[in-house]
């Protein structure tokens, strides 16, 4: 009898945590930011490779690591967004580009715990244009998480688009941006 009430203990905590898998969605574009690439006045932009951070832990909690929509990773993500950005704003380049876009993510860390209930992300890239000239951009986007993991990590997966839109906006937005692109 005692063994049967383990199996079902442990099976009824295997079925709640296994469920859960925070995964943030697809990026989604910026009016602010598709408004600031038309304005730079620039075509056949393209975006190459994004380097990874020589460290980087996607684990939330003890419920596990954060995923993105698509299986691609965090760093993926960052220069998917880019190029996202570039397309809709009728810029981007697929081949024969004037000016190619790579970064290297320098820093990404989240936090789901700041204070017990707010998080934020650390975002910090170096965009290099294939015309020689760079650009670190940095964000640090903090939101609340809550108190359970399940939440926590649901709002961390959450907020990392929104930390990507504003990276995105103020890599578009810097002075020196217009340098890389043309």
């Amino acid at each position: 009898m005692i063994r049967r009430s383990v199996l079902v203990m442990v099976l009824a905590a295997a079925a709640l945590t296994g469920c859960e898998t925070p995964t943030t969605q697809r990026y989604a574009i910026s009016a602010d930011n598709n408004q600031a690439i038309k304005a730079l006045g620039v075509s056949n932009v393209g975006v190459g490779t994004f380097q990874p951070p020589a460290d980087f832990s996607a684990n939330c909690r003890a419920l596990g690591p954060l995923k993105v929509a698509d299986g691609m990773s965090h760093t993926q993500y960052i220069q998917k967004a880019f190029e996202d950005e570039f397309k809709v704003a009728g810029v981007f380049a697929s081949k024969d580009a004037s000016a190619t876009l790579t970064g290297k993510v320098n820093q990404l860390e989240f936090s789901s715990s700041k204070g017990i209930t707010g998080g934020y992300w650390k975002i910090d890239v170096t965009l290099t244009s294939s015309n020689g000239k760079s650009l670190p951009v940095n964000e640090y986007y903090e939101f609340s998480s809550g108190f359970s993991a399940p939440e926590a990590c649901r709002n961390s997966a959450e907020a990392f688009s929104r930390a990507v839109q504003n990276l995105v906006g103020k890599a578009v937005r810097d002075p020196a941006f217009p340098a890389l692109v043309k």
